[in-house]
């Protein structure tokens, strides 16, 4: 199935330089946006972190007439973990992206409009729809084998499965993990295509859960799945618009900064070493030796982040804070792309492996397809959750070994590739992983927390404290607007504590019997 490629039209407006430029790239158009000198210390806000949660925290603030504030970023242009990396051997390099390829949900008709989408419009994105059910190729262990009937029953099990977990959520019920709700609802996989077919719907597809079943909420995964996909149910469309754009998807952050933004208003490549907060403010240390204070400080870092001891935080988190940050699960998302010189695969967009050990890198996409980079000889091969962790392990000559030993069981033929990028996320410490998913232990009680600030000065924001959209750049976006407005209240003489469920409990209290005597 062909599918046309989305422009806006070529035409960027260098916002700095005044002049209308053709055809420019990212670094063209943003080339005069760096730093101009030290930032201005004592900021009424410091935000750390130039992604999508912190950019649109930084608009909502200039839109609310506050614009004494700094953003931090470890690295030289933001984005956050929308990175691109031009790819390829000499002459036939493209730009593939490390991270969020897909706008996940864009709008039916004049229904609700997914703000990502309206932002990609904006700034003249370069995308084109996936159409990741219908156009793909199947594969196990003996080569080419024809399993789209269990493909389709997958999809009806995953439709099945939304549809009784949100009754559950009507009903107040108990969440389970999705394993245990597929063996529940009698769809529990158990040959290598049924569990492939699963990987693929749970794993990685629309729904991107980057965990195995066993470490993925039922109750979240099915209101994530209907506030993206399901326009019925308050979602955007069931649509997946993929970033094919030479600047890169980060683009629309950085191109949204230029809108409003000033360049003593940035520090780059300066990572925070430690924060101290208290009642009078906050203090910023960074790896560079800046001494940063500000009266607020917005933390975007991933929950990855927060989980380990790359920052230090002065004091420790309370317990409760604690609680809900290692709640939460942080998800391995790989991709591994190949360039070869000739094509000799499938000539569908995707191609889906079942391999007696499941994980084992079972989603392949072709970016050569002709809507994608054609005649770049690129595939790309994704593995998440634990193999992920296991590829991260591994040297580059080890991995492609291993793919190449896959590839070659779909491909007896496949020669050696001409050049290969493996993206790491979970060894990276300025992510430790790829973006946050909720297991069934993580309760309302611990968004909650994780949403709270501390001392009043101290406030968070990312896709991870998302109700709806954890793991997904919406939620970004939506919650760089929500505490971005909660800040610029308290600016403004508002509310300036976001509260704690100090006591997450369970709905039931355990039985008598355990108690000690």
């Amino acid at each position: 199935m062909s599918l046309s490629r989305v422009t806006v039209g070529t035409v960027l407006l260098s916002l700095l330089a005044g002049t209308v430029a053709q055809g420019i790239t990212s670094s063209q158009s943003l080339a005069n946006f760096t730093q101009a000198g030290p930032p201005p210390n004592n900021t009424k806000v410091l935000i750390l972190g130039g992604g999508m949660a912190g950019i649109i925290a930084a608009r909502t603030l200039h839109e609310q007439g506050i614009d004494d504030f700094v953003v931090v970023d470890a690295k030289t242009e933001f984005g956050g973990r929308m990175i691109q990396k031009p790819f390829g051997i000499t002459g036939r390099q493209v730009v593939v992206e490390n991270g969020p390829s897909w706008i996940k949900g864009t709008q039916d008709g004049n229904g609700n409009a997914n703000p990502v989408w309206e932002l990609a419009l904006k700034h003249n994105l370069s995308m084109v729809q996936s159409d990741l059910h219908g156009s793909i190729s199947f594969f196990d262990y003996t080569g080419p084998s024809n399993y789209s009937d269990v493909f389709n029953t997958s999809i009806s099990a995953f439709h099945n499965a939304t549809v009784v977990a949100g009754r559950g959520v009507m009903e107040n019920k108990v969440d389970l993990d999705l394993r245990s709700a597929y063996n529940y609802l009698g769809m529990a996989p158990t040959t290598p295509h049924e569990q492939a077919c699963q990987y693929y719907q749970v794993d990685f597809e629309c729904k991107f859960y980057a965990q195995n079943p066993s470490q993925t909420s039922w109750f979240a995964s099915a209101w994530r799945h209907n506030f993206t996909y399901v326009p019925e149910a308050g979602g955007y469309s069931d649509v997946n618009m993929m970033s094919v754009d030479p600047r890169g998807f980060a683009y629309i952050v950085q191109a949204e900064a230029v809108d409003f933004m000033k360049t003593n208003q940035i520090l780059y490549n300066e990572t925070v070493s430690s924060i101290h907060y208290d009642e009078n403010g906050v203090t910023v240390l960074t790896q560079g030796g800046y001494n940063l204070t500000a009266e607020h400080a917005l933390v975007t870092f991933s929950v990855g982040v927060l989980q380990n001891t790359d920052v230090v935080f002065q004091p420790a988190f309370p317990d409760w804070k604690k609680e809900a940050i290692n709640s939460i699960e942080m998800a391995g998302y790989n991709k591994i792309f190949l360039q070869f010189n000739d094509t000799f695969w499938f000539d569908t967009e995707m191609g889906l492996y079942a391999d007696l050990l499941r994980g084992k890198f079972p989603v392949w996409q072709s970016l050569d397809h002709p809507d994608f980079f054609p005649g770049s000889g690129i595939i790309s091969v994704t593995v998440t959750g634990d193999y992920s962790s296991f590829i991260e392990e591994q040297n580059t000559t080890q991995i492609q070994y291993e793919v190449m030993e896959v590839l070659r069981t779909m491909f007896p033929n496949a020669p050696d590739p001409a050049d290969i990028h493996i993206a790491t996320w979970g060894s990276n410490t300025l992510y430790r992983g790829a973006y946050s998913n909720w297991g069934a232990s993580f309760v309302p009680g611990h968004l909650q927390n994780l949403r709270a600030n501390l001392d009043g000065h101290l406030w968070f924001a990312g896709e991870a404290t998302s109700l709806k959209y954890f793991g997904v750049l919406q939620g970004a976006y939506l919650e760089g607007q929500r505490v971005g407005m909660e800040i610029a209240n308290c600016i403004n003489g508002g509310q300036c504590t976001v509260p704690p469920n100090t006591n997450v409990i369970n709905a039931q209290p355990y039985p008598s019997s355990l108690q000690t005597q």
